[in-house]
């Protein structure tokens, strides 16, 4: 008989060990499938139809963009104030006071921008704390958010609260009021 070499010993060995493997995997189908990493994974994965945070980051960023709208004025803003100007041009006599023409003309415009501006603030306000709030009205065993969602959703607030504050101050004319005729 021939002596065997140290490599066929080896390869015996990793065969016999080959085979033993295929025989628990055969009692065993669902590991054979997946592999140590797999099966890690399917540990720490959420469970099918769990909430993914997608809608709350995504509200988070519209209260943010929202909130900056609020303070650098948008197209709804501007539009219905070239529409109050143009209303208080046609609304005022050409002998008219120079106060009159200044409240009519500008004055209302002027409002009505503070006024969709703390609308907006408004907006981002509220959709900022709803997500803050979520999770205490979510599933039980979620109660994690992102924390770039918490992040972003506070700069929301926050530019809400501001926006809110300044149109406030803007439409009562404490911030910027309209200048008085002479």
């Amino acid at each position: 008989m021939a002596e065997k070499t140290e490599d066929e010993t080896v390869t015996g060995t990793a065969a016999a060990t080959a085979v033993e493997l295929d025989a628990q995997t055969a009692e065993r189908p669902e590991e054979a499938v997946a592999g140590p990493e797999d099966t890690a994974a399917e540990e720490h994965a959420e469970p099918a139809g769990a909430p993914s945070g997608t809608g709350q980051g995504a509200a988070a960023v519209v209260s943010a963009a929202l909130g900056l709208v609020s303070l650098t004025g948008g197209w709804p803003g501007t539009v219905a104030a070239a529409r109050e100007t143009l209303v208080g041009q046609l609304r005022t006599a050409a002998d008219a006071s120079v106060a009159t023409q200044i409240k009519e003309v500008y004055g209302d415009a002027w409002n009505t921008t503070a006024l969709w501006g703390g609308l907006f603030a408004l907006v981002a306000l509220i959709t900022g704390v709803v997500v803050l709030v979520r999770p205490a009205f979510g599933a039980p065993g979620r109660t994690a958010q992102a924390p770039w969602t918490r992040s972003v959703a506070w700069a929301g607030v926050t530019l809400g609260v501001i926006g809110l504050l300044l149109a406030v101050l803007t439409y009562t004319g404490v911030l910027l009021g309209l200048p008085a005729a002479a």
